[in-house]
């Protein structure tokens, strides 16, 4: 009675199935002409169908996975694969399939063991052993990049990821880490793409939240970086990077603030100093870190530092070649300290950049200064100030006429009192323009005095 039973229970089994599974696979022969005419959506529809009435079948999963790789829908597919290799454990193409999406995925270990498993079941799989290597070499691109990252070699990263995404397109975490080594390297606007492509996918990707906090971090943006840091933490309270850089932007931005109210009120001691240790709280930061040194020349001008002045403008320019700011604060300091032709070069940079009259201005002094001091300082041959009085200067050439005039020299070597002579000479020259107002004025202003006919008949190098 027992055994009679059993096998009336599997005859009405077989007969309630075999219509579902008929018509399981009329659905399947749908998805497959749909299939062939490249409307993965509708082969989508119709295989899903097929598996809503027969789902034990594993081929019929194996066919809406290779679908959802058609339409990049890697995740999706990859459920569908392990469904179908669980199965039936020899369904080869199941476990090619789940191997293609690791790789699409970026996680090549778990696509060399499908590949194995498939190898297994067919030791001559061509499509297996080629698909085995590729994952080989993703899992070398993944090493190179590693080792870049520590080395901070973003360019090689950002190489070994685009080798990388081209096998995986669908890895997330390659796309991060290509991004993050862009925003790095300067490179924002490709750095918030990336980025920005993840989140319209997954909004919550703290990850790419983080990226794209940190691209607005290093262009100056700080506040808005902070609020991206803080909604990367939101989504993983575990962030280690975003906390690192919050905290970064958070300290860089008081102690700039705390700077530049030292500066504003005249503390330049007080404000030299906190911008130093601003400089020193984040080196990736070029841009806040070329304000912050033109800041500090600023302040170091201020002190009268123009050399360390002139080197902090050096390091803003190295960090940031196009912050005009800089270039003037350089200029200023080498006209402060008579470097007349660095002066004309920065100048001149500046006023290619931006044709602006106050910068024409600029540079017209600096190329006339350039030229009042490639000619005789006669302040300088007279020992007096530019700034002198007449009585001044008279009594100066008084002493100086004095001491070069060649009866002084009379029992001196032919060589000496050649010297003194034309020393001599040039007081007389001096004292002839400076006692001079007409030419003093046209000296001062840097014209030529070649047509005054002060020297008679001896021209003047301007």
């Amino acid at each position: 009675i027992l055994q009679y039973t059993k096998l009336l229970v599997s005859s009405l089994t077989l007969v309630s199935v075999s219509p579902l599974y008929s018509q399981a696979e009329g659905f399947k022969e749908q998805g497959n002409a749909f299939y062939s005419q490249k409307d993965y959506s509708e082969a989508f529809n119709y295989y899903t169908k097929a598996i809503d009435a027969c789902p034990k079948n594993a081929s019929y999963y194996g066919n809406r996975a290779a679908t959802l790789m058609m339409l990049s829908r890697f995740r999706e597919a990859l459920e569908d694969s392990q469904q179908a290799v669980r199965l039936d454990d020899c369904f080869m193409k199941g476990h090619l399939r789940e191997g293609k999406c690791h790789l699409s995925l970026g996680n090549a270990m778990a696509a060399s063991r499908c590949f194995q498993k498939v190898l297994e079941l067919e030791p001559s799989n061509r499509e297996a052993q080629q698909e085995n290597k590729t994952a080989e070499t993703l899992l070398e691109f993944e090493r190179m990049a590693d080792f870049g990252f520590e080395k901070r070699d973003f360019r090689k990263v950002v190489f070994c990821m685009d080798r990388a995404l081209a096998v995986a397109s669908a890895c997330h975490r390659f796309k991060i880490l290509k991004a993050e080594c862009l925003a790095l390297l300067g490179r924002y606007p490709e750095a918030q793409s990336v980025a920005s492509d993840i989140l319209r996918m997954d909004s919550t990707n703290a990850d790419a939240l983080y990226v794209r906090g940190l691209c607005l971090y290093y262009e100056d943006c700080i506040d808005k970086a902070v609020q991206f840091f803080v909604q990367a933490l939101r989504m993983a309270p575990d962030h280690e990077k975003a906390r690192l850089a919050c905290r970064n932007a958070k300290a860089l931005k008081a102690k700039k603030e705390e700077g530049n109210q030292a500066f504003k009120n005249n503390n330049y001691e007080a404000a030299y100093q906190l911008y130093t240790e601003a400089l020193m709280i984040d080196p990736n930061n070029i841009k806040t870190n070329a304000k912050l040194y033109c800041n500090r020349a600023t302040a170091g001008a201020k002190l009268k530092k123009l050399q360390q002045a002139i080197e902090d403008c050096s390091s803003a320019i190295k960090l940031d070649d196009t912050y005009i700011k800089a270039y003037l604060r350089r200029a200023q300091c080498y006209m402060d300290t008579e470097q007349y032709e660095e002066a004309v070069r920065d100048y001149e940079k500046v006023y290619q950049t931006e044709k602006t009259s106050d910068h024409k201005h600029l540079l017209k002094n600096a190329q006339l200064e350039l030229k009042k001091s490639k000619r005789k300082d006669y302040y300088k041959v007279l020992g007096v100030g530019k700034n002198a009085t007449e009585d001044e200067i008279k009594k100066a050439y008084r002493k100086r006429a004095l001491m070069h005039h060649p009866d002084r020299h009379s029992a001196a070597t032919p060589e000496v009192q050649k010297e003194e002579e034309k020393k001599f000479k040039e007081v007389g020259e001096a004292f002839t323009v400076l006692s001079d107002p007409k030419k003093k004025i046209r000296y001062d202003n840097g014209h030529d005095l070649d047509d005054d006919g002060g020297f008679e008949g001896r021209g003047m190098c301007l």
